[in-house]
C-alpha cells in the first residue's frame, strides 16, 4: 500500500504538466466545509460504532488540461477536522453495559484534532463554466496531530469489566504516539459552474488510512491501529486566474 500510496503522489506532477489534450490555465481558491464519520481499525478489535465530528478549510484547484471529455486537475485542501472513535460497550447479550456505580450505560469517545492535507488529481466530465460536472477524486491524505480528548461516563482508570464482551481497553487511557498521519483519500460528487458566481460542489469522500496511531512492535498492544474516515462535504470555489477561450462551456 505504501508503493500505491507513493506511485499517486508521484503521478500528480504529471498530470499538473501533461499538456497532451486542450490546454487549460485554470486557477481557483475557496473553503469547504463537511462532517466526518471516523472509526479506527484496531487489532485486536475494539468494538465501535462511528465517531461525528467536523471538518473545514481551504481548498485550491489547478486545472491544466482537456483531455478528449475528461477535465484533468490538481486538487488539495488544509483543513481542521475532529476525527476518532466511539466504542459500543455491550456484554455477552449485546445489550449495553450498565455501570453499577453510576446505573447509566458505560459511553466513551475519543476526539483526536488534525490538521489534514489531501493532495489529489481529479477527473471531471461536463461542463467547465456554465453547468453540471461529475468528478472523481483520488491522491495521498497527510495529517499533523495537534491534540486529543476523552468523552466518558465512568472512570477509564477504573473500568467496570465484568459483563463486558470485549475486555480490550488500553486504547482508552493511551495517548496517541505517532503524530504524523498518511493514507489515501478519494472521492466521487457533483459540481454545479456559473461564469459569475463561481463553482458549488458536494463530494463523498473515504479516506483509509496506511499508519497508526500507536506502536504497532511486537512490544507494543496493538498490532493494526488505523483510521477509517467518511467524509460528506460542501465546497465553494472562485477562479482567480480563467484561461481565455470563449468557447469553453
Amino acid at each position: 500500500m505504501k508503493k500505491h500510496l507513493l506511485f499517486l503522489f508521484l503521478l500528480i506532477p504529471a498530470l499538473a504538466n501533461a499538456q497532451v489534450g486542450e490546454h487549460r490555465n485554470d486557477f481557483a481558491v475557496g473553503g469547504n466545509a463537511g462532517y466526518v464519520l471516523s472509526n479506527v481499525s484496531f487489532v485486536p478489535s475494539v468494538p465501535q460504532g462511528f465517531h461525528g465530528g467536523i471538518t473545514g478549510g481551504l481548498s485550491f484547484r489547478y486545472t491544466c488540461e482537456k483531455y478528449f471529455k475528461s477535465i484533468c486537475a490538481l486538487y488539495a485542501e488544509i483543513n481542521y477536522s475532529q476525527i476518532g472513535w466511539k466504542e459500543e460497550i455491550l456484554d455477552i447479550e449485546d445489550n449495553p453495559v450498565i455501570n453499577p456505580q453510576t446505573e447509566q450505560e458505560e459511553q466513551f469517545q475519543k476526539t483526536i484534532n488534525y490538521i489534514q492535507i489531501p493532495v489529489m488529481a481529479r477527473l471531471g466530465w461536463g461542463r467547465e463554466r456554465s453547468g453540471f460536472q461529475f468528478f472523481v477524486n483520488v491522491g495521498p491524505q497527510f495529517g499533523v496531530y495537534l491534540s486529543e480528548s476523552i468523552k466518558a461516563n465512568y472512570d477509564v482508570m477504573q473500568p467496570y469489566l465484568v459483563k463486558r464482551v470485549s475486555p480490550v481497553i488500553a486504547q482508552d487511557t493511551m495517548t496517541v504516539e505517532n503524530k504524523f498521519d498518511y493514507g489515501i483519500a478519494g472521492g466521487i460528487g457533483l459540481e454545479y459552474s456559473h461564469r459569475k458566481l463561481g463553482h458549488f460542489i458536494i463530494e463523498g469522500r473515504y479516506y483509509f488510512g496506511l499508519g497508526n496511531i500507536y506502536g504497532d512492535s511486537k512490544r507494543d498492544y496493538f498490532a493494526r491501529s488505523n483510521y477509517g474516515n467518511i467524509v460528506i462535504k460542501l465546497t465553494y470555489l472562485f477562479d482567480l486566474i480563467r484561461t481565455k477561450n470563449d468557447k469553453i462551456k
